[in-house]
Parts: structure tokens; C-alpha cells; sequence
């Protein structure tokens, strides 16, 4: 097959332990899975109807390299979350399947220009410039399912500067992960290589340009990196 321009390039994740990648499809997000950060943002919770959206694969930020500060903002902010992506996918899952759907595990920031989406909530209109711009979704290299031990109890941080942000357990959410996929696949049609961004804890604070940030699923995946 021919093209009329260069195809862009196949946006794809490291896999620990290994040199083969993890290419990347689409980027879905929920918001609002944790009480304690919708109650910190002064939003309602509606368990029965979790709150998704997108970001583009090709805003995600892989092995460790730096996040420009984007344009258009003067509060830029952090979301630790744990990513899930997927190996297998369909529509209309049930719970079996949307836990086989795992393929593995990760930890990422959903950065988010806090600005542009009090703005925009105020107004009623899209969070698109908010949340899906260039660069904001820095993700770390991704465990393979079968050798991620997961608990209620396993712990997300985020450290910034070497201040702790943001903790919390995987055991606060509102809708686990596959829960999250079931809900998900009544609205889509997933396909492996999608990636999921499953919510943030309580602490989402400003990010400011020569930041370092290290974000941690604890036992299962890392990420260091700075905002330049």
C-alpha cells in the first residue's frame, strides 16, 4: 500500500524486561473514581453512570522522556493513575471477559490544563483542550498481567520534587478495572492495544516547568520524570 503522506509513526509503550513494545490504539479515561478527589473538585458522583473520556494515543509519553509544559495554561496538573491495557477487547463484556481482556499494567499521569476545564465546565462545553492535548499522558513501561499482583491494598503515589502528592489504594475506587472495561464496552468497541486510564486519589495539585515527578503503582510499575 502507498501513501500520499508519511503514515505517523505507531505510538507503543516499553514492556519491562523485555525489548518488544506494546503498541497503542486509543486512550480512554474515567473520571471521578475516587470520592475523596470528587469531593476535592466539587463534583458530584454517579456510581451508575461513570464520566469517560479520551485522550489521543499519540499524547502519550513513554521511557521516561521529559514533558513539555503546555501552551494555553498557567495550571497544569497531575492525576496519578493506574493505566490497564488491553490485549483483547469486544463490545457488551461481562465481567470474566473484560478481566481477560487485561493484558497489563501501568502507572501514568493524566495531565490536565485546570484552567481551560473549570472554563469550560462553566460554559458547558467539551473538555478536549483540557485534557487531550500534546504530551499528557506520560505513562510508564507496562507489567504483563500475569506477573502483576494486585490487592485492594496495593498502593498509588505520586511524589513531586520528593514531596508526596497523592496516595491512595486501588481499593478506593469506585469502579475497579474491570468494571471500568464492562461499562466501557457498553459504549465502545475495545480493541486490543487500547489503553485505560482508571482515575486519580485525592491531592491533584499544580505541576510548574523543572518539576520532577515519580509516580508509583507500588510492586508493579514506576515512572520518573521532569516538566520542562
Amino acid at each position: 500500500m502507498s501513501y500520499v503522506i508519511p503514515p505517523p509513526a505507531q505510538a507503543s509503550l516499553p514492556i519491562l524486561g523485555t525489548d518488544a513494545r506494546f503498541p497503542l490504539r486509543r486512550v480512554f479515561c474515567i473520571g471521578r473514581n475516587y470520592a475523596e478527589h470528587a469531593r476535592e473538585m466539587n463534583m458530584p458522583v454517579d456510581r451508575a453512570r461513570p464520566l469517560f473520556f479520551c485522550k489521543p494515543a499519540d499524547a502519550v509519553v513513554a521511557d521516561g522522556a521529559d514533558v513539555p509544559y503546555p501552551s494555553g495554561t498557567a495550571n497544569l496538573h497531575h492525576e496519578v493513575e493506574m493505566v490497564v491495557a488491553l490485549g483483547g477487547g469486544g463490545s457488551h463484556l461481562d465481567t470474566a471477559q473484560a478481566q481477560a481482556a487485561i493484558w497489563g499494567y501501568g502507572v501514568g499521569l493524566d495531565l490536565t490544563r485546570r484552567d481551560l476545564q473549570a472554563e469550560a465546565k462553566a460554559h458547558g462545553d467539551p473538555w478536549d483542550t483540557a485534557k487531550a492535548f500534546d504530551h499528557s499522558a506520560p505513562v510508564s513501561a507496562l507489567r504483563p498481567a500475569g506477573e502483576a499482583r494486585l490487592s485492594a491494598d496495593t498502593a498509588l503515589r505520586l511524589h513531586v520534587n520528593g514531596a508526596l502528592r497523592q496516595q491512595g489504594r486501588l481499593g478506593d475506587m469506585l469502579h475497579d478495572a474491570a468494571q471500568i472495561i464492562v461499562a466501557l464496552s457498553m459504549l465502545f468497541e475495545l480493541k486490543a492495544g487500547d489503553l485505560l486510564f482508571t482515575g486519580t486519589p485525592a491531592g491533584v495539585a499544580a505541576l510548574a516547568r523543572g518539576d520532577r515527578f515519580h509516580a508509583e503503582l507500588d510492586g508493579i510499575a514506576e515512572l520518573h520524570g521532569q516538566i520542562v
